[in-house]
């Protein structure tokens, strides 16, 4: 009963608000923030339990058969991933309380908040693909209304269309690779796909791919990454629960559960290595477009597409047990990548939404407690020992170093990238001098935005504990902490990228790189953005072009313009007979008496 009360609590908070509530911003903002918190509290009781039995009920039936059902799967898995979304979602409530207080449409944004909590939970929660696939596209639903909250805000309104439309390309994709697993497998049903024997090799990979095809939509891999940095026009709590924790880590949750119930090692190694591959180089292009980005929620918005790169490429690594790290980096990264996004939150609502790092400054003195919890939140990115973000990090690059030394490489490379970009987000935005109006007037924010901060950053150093404790997965046990390599390498990652932090940094007024053509396409997205631009201009204006030729040319000019030419030029010589001349009239006649007599007497 405790796994139903997840799933609709969410949904009749948004349904009473929706129907009854909109004209009381502030029992909608109790309501649906109490929703969370019951779901939070459901969630810690299930702690522990993995429950067997099926929770199931046919929703649909053909021939007395079960067509659909709508089914819920309590495992570990689950379990974890329901305390990211529960818990995150609790605290960006609370936080939201403050931050959307005078927000003219708050009974509106709690609404969307809560049609997302029940969407989101609808994902984790689904044994079977076809229910997955319902509430992953209402996921989508739910974040365009909350990315395009400020809907008369162009840059928000663009943002959210931009989002819904680039995500149904790799949900296209996605929908072919679940009819393809289901004519294989022959059921939806994630504990009951079993491959049968004599498959290609061919037909499995595409397979893959296809469902892959989802994950790089939602979770904003290359190509498809476009979406998420201008998503951040939407409120900065959004952004927390949305792009940080949740709706971007249900690509790799999902790609997660299709290897749990088929078998990592039933794909072949090409499709597998397509991932890894896929998720390295969005890490690493990501990073490098962190560098020279100036917006603060822009810079987090990068952070967290490398981040899932990190992810997803562990997910296409070729060995058993990676399918667990994967989880083990998502759930570590969703409490310090939150922190770090409310984090922001109370820094743009204390400099008067001001949101450019280089009119900060000095804020360390102006906002002692979330200037520490930022700290937290930025030494578990960059995977400063002890944290959280240490060992999920040490989990990468063991298992990178074990099977492919060039993604390990490609690891390590980010993890300095990684340190490089937070250290000058956290020098320019906390020491030095403060640059503006902005930051001179700030002042700690109120203690209801302060707590899920100081609480998130409390998750973001002891939460890799429990995990490295007791692993996710009895052959966890095998990995070789005390490894020096790895470990080696990730502190060596650590000071290269403070020390060059703080020597380009330190005490400056603007940016000393930012003038060289190398960071002009850091900063322009590697001009990325720029080319589908042109690409969707000049792909309409080719689609224009070939339509008017058709209609022009083809349609008008040669069909319904040819038919009406044969047929006034075929008046015209009719008309031309019909002269009124006895003459002519008589010459027709004594013609046709001819031919009659020629055809009757000569032609046989």
């Amino acid at each position: 009963m405790h796994a139903w009360l997840l799933l609709l609590l969410p949904l009749l908070s948004a349904a009473a608000i929706h129907l009854g509530l909109k004209k009381n911003a502030h029992l909608s903002a109790l309501i649906s923030t109490g929703s969370a918190l019951a779901t939070l509290i459901l969630t810690i009781l299930l702690l522990g339990n993995d429950i067997k039995e099926p929770l199931q009920f046919a929703w649909a039936s053909f021939g007395g058969e079960p067509l659909i059902n709508i089914g819920l799967v309590v495992d570990k898995m689950a379990i974890n991933m329901m305390l990211v979304v529960t818990g995150v979602g609790t605290l960006v409530h609370v936080f939201s309380l403050a931050y959307m207080a005078s927000d003219e449409a708050k009974a509106r944004y709690f609404c969307g908040l809560s049609l997302f909590m029940f969407s989101m939970t609808g994902i984790v929660l689904a044994d079977n693909f076809l229910m997955m696939f319902i509430f992953w596209e209402l996921v989508g639903l739910s974040s365009y209304l909350l990315i395009g909250h400020w809907f008369t805000k162009a840059s928000a309104a663009d943002a959210a269309k931009k989002a819904f439309c680039v995500n149904r390309i790799g949900d296209w994709g996605f929908m072919v690779g679940i009819l393809m697993l289901w004519a294989i497998t022959g059921t939806l049903t994630f504990g009951e796909m079993n491959l049968p024997e004599g498959l290609t090799a061919g037909i499995l990979g595409a397979t893959l791919l296809c469902i892959f095809c989802g994950a790089v939509g939602k979770s904003a891999q290359a190509p498809l990454h476009v979406w998420l940095p201008d998503a951040m026009e939407g409120p900065t709590p959004v952004s927390a629960l949305i792009h940080a924790a949740t709706m971007v880590a249900a690509g790799v949750y999902m790609m997660a559960r299709v290897f749990v119930s088929v078998g990592f090692e039933a794909f072949p190694q090409w499709s597998t290595d397509t991932i890894a591959w896929v998720g390295g180089i969005t890490s690493l292009m990501a990073a490098l477009m962190a560098t020279q980005q100036n917006d603060i929620k822009k810079i987090l918005a990068y952070s967290t597409l490398s981040q899932l790169g990190y992810m997803v490429l562990m997910l296409g690594v070729a060995h058993g047990h990676s399918t667990e790290i994967s989880m083990f980096h998502l759930y570590t990264h969703a409490w310090f990548k939150a922190l770090l996004f409310l984090g922001s939150g109370a820094i743009i609502y204390a400099c008067h939404h001001e949101q450019n790092i280089w009119k900060m400054g000095g804020l360390f003195k102006k906002m002692p407690i979330t200037a520490i919890t930022f700290a937290v939140g930025t030494l578990a990115l960059a995977g400063f020992p002890m944290t959280s973000g240490f060992f999920s990090k040490e989990q990468i690059l063991h298992e990178t170093l074990h099977s492919n030394i060039y993604l390990f490489v490609l690891v390590a490379v980010v993890a300095a990238m990684t340190t490089f970009y937070m250290g000058r987000l956290f020098i320019v935005v906390f020491l030095g001098e403060n640059r503006s109006k902005h930051s001179k007037d700030a002042a700690e924010v109120k203690p209801i935005m302060l707590l899920p901060l100081v609480l998130l950053a409390v998750m973001a150093v002891f939460s890799g504990y429990k995990f490295v404790a007791e692993p996710l997965a009895p052959q966890f046990h095998h990995v070789p902490f005390e490894a020096k390599t790895p470990f080696f390498t990730s502190i060596g990652a650590i000071l290269l990228g403070a020390a060059g932090a703080f020597v380009f940094y330190f005490n400056k007024k603007s940016d000393p790189l930012s003038n060289n053509p190398v960071s002009k396409a850091f900063a322009n997205r590697l001009y990325i953005d720029k080319g589908y631009d042109q690409l969707v201009k000049y792909g309409i204006n080719v689609k224009a072009a070939v339509i008017d030729f058709l209609d022009g040319f083809i349609i008008n000019g040669l069909i319904v313009g040819g038919l009406a030419r044969c047929s006034a030029a075929l008046g015209q010589l009719f008309n031309r007979a019909q002269s009124g001349s006895l003459q002519t009239y008589s010459l027709l006649m004594g013609v046709g008496v001819l031919l009659v007599i020629y055809l009757t007497v000569f032609v046989k």
